[in-house]
């Protein structure tokens, strides 16, 4: 199926099988310069140009999540639209978690999880909203009949070019997005998690390498890494897993709304071994290993998917 703005040019094949067959992965997708494309947060993934590949076309399902139910939280676009789209085409029951403004986004990935013939649940709203995110949870439960996978993966990230830029505003704004609202969200979904579920997280290798003009970012994602680990050690008392999926430069919304310098744009993932950014497809399957019984034996870990920089 083809969706809304999906004609415009890609610079990557919609042909799976094209995808599939082996090749160099320094060129399997584009590689700046790209067109200087600023937005308004939080940004909007049919304005991107490129367009980001978020496994649309390209990422086959092999019925590995087949009657699971998950939240993903930020599942409009980016890295949470990818796993949306993959966990669906694993036989996975969807709900996804975004802001109001966000809703054009959102709709084509409600359509793309229901043309797998599994559910999809829109839940829009704001995640530094305690109440929300409490009744969020409440609505997958109620709207899926259970959870037992959570993806916390919803992010705020604005660059500032020097600390005095950085507002309590901005502090209490990126602090709130995404660390509060996982712990309250965390906090509201346990009680219904069943053994064998599983929660991931999204930090980033901001935790590890940070950008100077991302102080709050950073700070933040290196608190995912700490209280990820911390609760994947009470959670496994109750047979369910927790883990941290740290990604390099991938491109998404979240870099042209402000979340890099116009300028840092036009040159993501330029520095990257590869020498471009990652696609959100390219890091699915990561979301997937970790939702599924697969990983059994993986917790409290952190999955780096950099682009070669490692995390460490």
């Amino acid at each position: 199926m083809k969706i809304k703005n999906q004609s415009r040019t890609n610079h990557w094949s919609d042909n799976l099988a094209d995808r599939l067959v082996m090749q160099d992965p320094r060129t399997q997708y584009p590689q700046p310069p790209f067109p200087r494309q600023p937005q308004a947060a939080p940004g909007c993934a049919s304005a991107m140009d490129p367009l980001p590949d978020h496994g649309e076309t390209s990422y086959q399902g092999t019925g590995r999540l087949k009657g699971r139910k998950a939240l993903i939280t930020g599942g409009d676009s980016g890295i949470g639209r990818a796993t949306a789209i993959a966990y669906a085409r694993e036989g996975a029951d969807v709900a996804i978690s975004y802001l109001p403004t966000e809703q054009a986004d959102a709709d084509e990935v409600i359509e793309l999880i229901k043309a797998e013939g599994v559910k999809a649940v829109a839940l829009p709203g704001d995640v530094t909203d305690e109440q929300w995110c409490q009744e969020l949870v409440a609505q997958t439960v109620k709207s899926l009949g259970g959870l037992d996978i959570l993806v916390i993966n919803a992010g705020r990230q604005q660059n500032r070019p020097d600390i005095s830029k950085v507002t309590s505003e901005d502090f209490d704004k990126t602090l709130k997005t995404n660390l509060y609202a996982m712990h309250w969200i965390a906090q509201a979904a346990v009680p219904h998690l069943p053994a064998g579920a599983s929660v991931i997280t999204t930090a980033s290798i901001q935790a590890y390498d940070p950008s100077a003009i991302l102080l709050d970012y950073a700070t933040t994602k290196a608190g995912i890494v700490a209280y990820t680990k911390a609760l994947s050690k009470q959670l496994i008392e109750k047979g369910i897993r927790a883990n941290v999926v740290a990604p390099g430069p991938f491109w998404t919304p979240l870099q042209s709304s402000g979340g890099q310098p116009p300028e840092k744009v036009m040159k993501f993932g330029e520095e990257s071994v590869y020498g471009r950014p990652g696609q959100p497809v390219e890091v699915a399957p990561v979301y997937v290993l970790l939702a599924s019984q697969e990983a059994s034996y993986i917790t409290g870990e952190v999955l780096g998917v950099t682009g070669g920089a490692g995390v460490a």
